[in-house]
């Protein structure tokens, strides 16, 4: 009875998924808590409020003109200690996002004071519009917990993410968000020292200008914070990106690959798994003006000007071969053509046991973009395509093989 005496708020909004919240609300009287369910009108088209109520032994409220005089959107919001939104239809989330309190469920939404759990469920494409990812990351950076969604069948016979996440997963959620011990078994990263790096370097030719590329550090920034959600001790070695630190990671910000080789060579031989998701600059100028170049400075060519370069160390290469690592190590390459005969060869000149292999010149997938589709491949020969789907996905594929190797 791990949720004996709390107070949980469930929140069901009008998709296919709503039979499993059916499930979910005996899940959470079973573990002790005390549920009450409020319903969008079109979850009521799915399951009968009834149903809850026979299960609960409380009142369903689908209305926000029921019992006018309580104010129900207001009361229930009180006397939750924790809420719940399952299934969260893309509809439901982008009200969330702009405060739009226009049924029970989001009026109610926009008086929780408690940690709230939201948990997605639609089809893949309503899963990755921009809107939906933008209205995800508005929520996640006011603190509402997202769980999934899954990735696995759907309704009409499609598969992909966007399934809400078995009810173990969402129970386990809830025991989190209050500080209970969890029911769930714990994932094989939790505990174990995870460092990623993100972002693209950047090297300086005088205190205006500088060399860098197109890395906004996405993918990077989606690794930590899976990896942090996972129970893993996380540090992000960042280069300038304009994204928000994830919730329980530890940021180290660097700016030049020169920066990230000192903070991640100090770093490294206390990781268990290393995620080098940075694009890190090849070269960098061989000198650095301490005031603004004028044009000509090093020299003019014609219609231009000559700036030297030299290398920069290859961090990911340097790690493959030190001896005092024990972490699990992966890459990340970004192509553009022969995408993967350029990864396996990566995989096998820098030693590593994973790369994530990418196509940078697609449009939906790469810099700057929501999502991204890559192929894994390890040093035995594996080899593990992923499809278009959300960063974050991808992270979870990527860090559950880097887990299985943890423990093998």
């Amino acid at each position: 009875m791990t949720l004996a005496g709390v107070r949980v708020l469930l929140g069901v909004s009008g998709g296919v998924a709503c039979y499993k919240a059916v499930a979910l609300a005996r899940g959470l009287l079973k573990a002790g808590a005390e549920v009450q369910v409020v319903m969008t009108a079109g979850a009521t088209r799915f399951v009968q409020p009834d149903q809850f109520a026979a299960i609960t032994g409380r009142p369903v409220y689908a209305d926000t003109f029921t019992d006018v005089h309580r104010i129900v959107h207001v009361e229930v919001a009180r006397q939750a200690d924790v809420a719940i939104i399952a299934p969260a239809t893309t509809n439901v989330i982008a009200k969330f996002a702009a405060g739009i309190a226009d049924d029970l469920v989001s009026s109610t939404f926009t008086c929780l004071t408690v940690p709230t759990i939201v948990a997605p469920a639609m089809h893949t494409e309503m899963w990755l519009h921009p809107a939906t990812q933008a209205a995800v990351d508005v929520l996640r950076g006011r603190g509402t917990i997202i769980t999934g969604p899954g990735v696995g069948a759907l309704a009409g016979g499609d598969e992909g993410p966007g399934r809400l996440e078995d009810e173990d997963v969402l129970l386990d959620a809830v025991h989190r968000a209050v500080g209970r011990p969890t029911i769930a078994e714990p994932h094989p990263l939790s505990g174990r020292r995870v460092l990623v790096t993100a972002g693209g370097t950047r090297e300086r030719l005088d205190p205006v200008r500088y060399l860098s590329n197109r890395s906004t550090g996405k993918m990077g920034y989606a690794v930590a914070a899976v990896a942090a959600e996972l129970g893993a001790e996380v540090e992000l070695v960042s280069a300038p990106t304009a994204l928000d630190a994830p919730a329980g990671v530890t940021l180290t910000p660097v700016e030049s690959a020169l920066d990230m080789h000192a903070a991640v060579t100090s770093a490294a031989p206390d990781a268990d798994v290393i995620v080098k998701a940075a694009a890190v600059s090849d070269f960098r100028p061989a000198q650095v003006a301490d005031q603004k170049l004028k044009k000509g400075t090093f020299g003019a060519g014609e219609g231009g000007t000559v700036v030297r370069l030299v290398a920069n160390p290859d961090i990911l290469a340097e790690l493959g071969t030190r001896d005092d690592l024990d972490a699990v190590l992966v890459g990340f390459a970004a192509e553009t053509e022969d995408v993967e005969a350029h990864g396996r060869d990566k995989l096998a000149r820098k030693n590593l046991d994973l790369i994530a292999i990418n196509d940078v010149s697609a449009t939906d997938a790469g810099f700057g973009t929501d999502t991204n589709r890559v192929v894994i491949l390890g040093r035995e020969g594996f080899r593990h395509e992923v499809a278009l789907t959300g960063k974050r996905e991808v992270a979870r594929v990527l860090l559950d093989l880097a887990a299985a190797r943890l423990r093998s």
